[in-house]
């Protein structure tokens, strides 16, 4: 990514924004003199973590498709705009003695991909009103590589990169850039229960300033479409998605999709 940086004064809304990722971004993009709203789950902490990053905060729970939709019209009501949405909350599956735990399973799958949904449906209307802006969903190289340990944060993070390809031809008309940031194991609470592991493997993993230095640059040059995955000794770099193989007509020829299944730029 050519790294640029987002106008002064330009309006962000951050979710899950006061977890790891969320407060090292918030800190670079307060740094760029860019008003930072954090959304996150209403406890006292939270309240607290806002307050000293010196950002404004709004109680959502990321599974309510209305909440979505108010923390977006508070935050234009506040500050006239929205420029950029980073859908950031996530969850890991629990532990379990079971062969599949289904309770777990769409836990995950509700925070981790329809709060992304719910998060770029509600933002999508601002971003227009704005002339255009950014989305940056936050899903993880597990949504490219799936992890047998947690289907259900895999499947939810795959369904985001799935969301974020599928979505891009169409925003891109509208001057609205949608990328997914996949980062591999980073330092924060949801590798807490396995630290020590990575310790004792000498297994290197992600700073939260890290993950936040991409999000950065996925809003202001991020490729439409795009999923940059992110590793320790690597930085941000973009997944080359493998084609699929083409249909072939009754004479042996490449097949072309039906005008109506192409996204508008290739009509």
């Amino acid at each position: 990514m050519t790294h640029t940086t987002p106008a002064p004064g330009s309006v962000a809304l951050v979710t899950g924004g006061t977890g790891g990722f969320g407060r090292a971004l918030a800190s670079k993009l307060r740094a760029l003199d860019v008003t930072v709203v954090l959304a996150d789950l209403d406890s006292a902490r939270n309240w607290q973590v806002a307050e000293d990053l010196g950002c404004e905060f709004a109680v959502l729970d990321v599974t309510d498709r209305a909440a979505n939709e108010a923390v977006v019209a508070q935050v234009e009501a506040e500050h006239g705009r929205l420029d950029a949405a980073f859908l950031n909350a996530g969850i890991a599956g629990f532990d379990s003695a079971e062969l599949f735990d289904l309770q777990s399973f769409l836990a995950v799958v509700d925070v981790d991909l329809f709060g992304v949904v719910f998060g770029a449906a509600a933002a999508l209307p601002a971003l227009q009103r704005a002339g255009g802006g950014a989305i940056v969903v936050t899903a993880s190289l597990a949504g490219l590589s799936p992890m047998a340990t947690d289907p259900g944060y895999s499947v939810a993070k795959g369904g985001a990169v799935a969301f974020v390809r599928s979505m891009a031809p169409r925003l891109a008309a509208q001057n609205i850039t949608i990328t997914a940031i996949c980062p591999g194991f980073a330092d924060t609470a949801i590798i807490d229960p396995l630290r020590e592991e990575f310790a004792a493997a000498g297994f290197p993993v992600l700073t939260a300033e890290e993950v936040a230095d991409a999000m950065l640059a996925a809003w202001a040059s991020g490729e439409p479409g795009a999923a940059y995955v992110i590793q320790p000794g690597i930085g941000a770099t973009p997944y080359r998605f493998k084609g699929v193989p083409s249909a072939r007509t009754a004479t042996g020829e490449t097949a072309v999709v039906p005008e109506a299944l192409r996204p508008p730029s290739m009509r």
